[in-house]
């Protein structure tokens, strides 16, 4: 506890921060494994915690994708050799021919979008990054409260304990789609799928958001308190700016999705009737007269679409810094870039019902969400302008960082742009539910934040251990990966536009549907080959880990932010001596005949004036 009481006092503005005191503590806390490697209250551990978890997930929810995928790409193939694996999931006839049970096809589709959304993208991006770059991109030695980083991350392995344990229910995980629509989940009778695995569904989903929120509070606190001097927030890398504007986010909506459970949770043990209303099951009419699951829908919604930024968000920041440093550029239009951003974060939050348009909802209300779901276009296009004006004409050094920056950037136009269409309430009667909405989601949302995340794992590794992951291999899996994604989800919206629609168990008995067979089979073997390539990357992480090439230069890359004024293998504290001040903005590249100048450098005496006139 002695290490919190430091870390909230050193961080007031003054800096003599009690530094051989710091160091006596660091060690103390260094010398014992499970307060080093298990328990931390170091934010650059506790980052690694978040990072190995998510990949772990990753790995689980791509795994599932890929047994799903076998199903629909090959319908009539014989899946028996899966059964000393998923045991009684696999229904193996008299012919000795095996196949996936239709309700744990549901409960695949289901888990790999929780663990995708949530437990990735969620956790592992946001967990990762804000806590290993914001106390070192505003100067802080740690998080405003080590103790509750610590319990953020627990909550959030926890939940993921819960959400594990439900896959070897009797009953069966959860199968209800991963946004829980009432009345199959408000109704433990409606399916297997719906009993235990449901309760433990919610269950683990309620803990992760007290991790949330514990991780947003801790993240907004530091980045507004514990800047070092001269820091202002106009001075702020922009990925502090995205992971501030992303927790804000969370800590809005993220309790809304809480009280849609809390309602649901009555509903399936109290047996009122807040989502459910004139329920017949097998021809028995239920006592439940009044409720709505339109109600539910906008509250899980009211958490959906700021969760798309919450997921997206990250990558903005992290991959305008990487451009920039990768262009040898100042970043084109900073403030525009902040606004935008903040634009995005507060239209996040009145446009949810576009993912209502069929539910009902009175069509003159859907057009004050058609026009705002447009509008949310022009700030996203200003970021675009932005990356594209800072890559032009600049001095590019195309390292696995950059390559997967760019490639952030094509997918979240060519995705992006795929939801105008889906946008417009009139278009959206024919595409909804369809393979067009999985196509747009994945690749502007799944896919690009994953780009996002990779960019950022690329770039920062030697900050987190001191070490360079294998170029070439990084090479391999950035092209894989580009190739793979577009393979895989290009087709879709060729299928959508012909009205195939999404989580139907196999397509070859619609004679409409029957046509797309060859392209299912297709995306299916690009799913598999895509997935090897992530294995590549998995290797080569944990391989240089302690392998890799070591660091040898303090600042590899020659950026300017403080992150790389640190020692290599920083201890608890970062900084060993008195912490860096801050004289300058984030992105001074190219000035005059200096490539770069740090952040700590103080102005000279013309920038001095040129400031003052501004």
């Amino acid at each position: 506890m002695a290490d919190i009481d430091i870390t909230t006092e050193a961080l007031e503005h003054g800096h003599d921060h009690h530094d051989d005191h710091h160091d006596h503590e660091s060690d103390k806390y260094r010398s014992s494994f499970i307060s080093h490697y298990i328990f931390s209250l170091d934010h650059k551990m506790i980052a690694k915690q978040y990072l190995i978890t998510g990949i772990f997930w990753a790995i689980i929810g791509g795994l599932m994708s890929l047994v799903f995928r076998l199903q629909l790409g090959f319908p009539e193939e014989n899946f028996s050799w899966l059964k000393p694996i998923l045991g009684k999931w696999i229904t193996v006839n008299g012919e000795g021919m095996g196949s996936l049970d239709p309700e744990f096809y549901y409960a695949l589709v289901t888990m790999h979008g929780t663990i995708m959304v949530f437990f990735v993208l969620t956790a592992g991006l946001s967990g990762t990054f804000s806590n290993l770059l914001i106390p070192l991109q505003i100067g802080a030695r740690d998080m405003a409260s080590g103790l509750l980083n610590m319990i953020s991350y627990w909550l959030f392995f926890l939940s993921g304990v819960v959400m594990f344990a439900s896959l070897f229910l009797n009953t069966g995980p959860f199968s209800g789609g991963w946004t829980a629509y009432p009345p199959l989940s408000a109704l433990p009778q409606a399916m297997s799928g719906s009993k235990a695995g449901m309760t433990l569904w919610t269950i683990s989903l309620v803990i992760f958001v007290a991790s949330v929120l514990l991780g947003g509070i801790n993240y907004i606190t530091t980045v507004i308190n514990l800047r070092t001097k001269g820091m202002s927030f106009w001075r702020m890398p922009l990925t502090v700016w995205a992971f501030l504007v992303t927790a804000v986010l969370g800590l809005l909506s993220f309790p809304v999705l809480v009280s849609a459970f809390v309602l649901m949770i009555f509903d399936r043990s109290l047996q009122t009737s807040f989502y459910l209303s004139e329920i017949f099951i097998n021809g028995q009419a239920l006592d439940h007269v009044g409720g709505s699951p339109i109600l539910y829908q906008h509250l899980f919604w009211f958490l959906g679409h700021p969760e798309v930024y919450i997921i997206i968000v990250p990558g903005f920041g992290m991959v305008s810094e990487i451009i920039s440093v990768n262009s040898r550029k100042p970043i084109f239009g900073y403030k525009a870039m902040v606004l935008s951003i903040l634009a995005i974060a507060f239209l996040a939050f009145i446009v949810w019902a576009h993912h209502m348009f069929m539910s009902g909802v009175n069509p003159f209300l859907t057009n004050f969400f058609v026009i705002f779901t447009l509008i949310i276009a022009v700030p996203s296009a200003v970021k675009v302008f932005n990356w594209i004006a800072t890559l032009y004409k600049g001095n590019i050094r195309f390292t696995n960082g950059m390559l997967f920056a760019v490639g952030f950037v094509s997918l979240f136009i060519s995705g992006g742009l795929t939801g105008i269409w889906l946008g417009n309430s009139a278009l959206d009667i024919q595409l909804h539910d369809t393979y067009f909405v999985v196509a747009h989601f994945h690749i502007v949302m799944g896919v690009a934040a994953f780009f996002g995340m990779f960019a950022g794992i690329y770039h920062w590794f030697p900050r987190m251990f001191g070490r360079f992951m294998n170029s070439t291999l990084g090479k391999v899996h950035f092209w894989g990966t580009m190739i793979g994604s577009y393979m895989i989800f290009w087709p879709m919206h060729y299928t959508g536009l012909a009205g195939v629609p999404r989580r139907y168990y196999r397509f070859d008995n619609f004679d409409s549907f029957a046509q797309f067979a060859s392209l299912n089979e297709f995306i299916t073997i690009a799913a598999i080959l895509t997935f090897a390539v992530q294995l590549l990357f998995v290797i080569n992480f944990f391989y240089s880990i302690f392998r890799g090439k070591k660091q040898t230069e303090l600042n590899p890359w020659n950026a300017t932010t403080l992150e790389w004024t640190a020692p290599i293998h920083a201890g608890h504290g970062n900084w060993p001596g008195p912490i860096p001040q801050v004289h300058r903005w984030a992105y001074d590249y190219s000035k005059g005949d200096r490539d770069f100048i740090p952040q700590t450098e103080p102005l000279n005496d013309w920038e001095l004036e040129e400031e003052h006139n501004h």
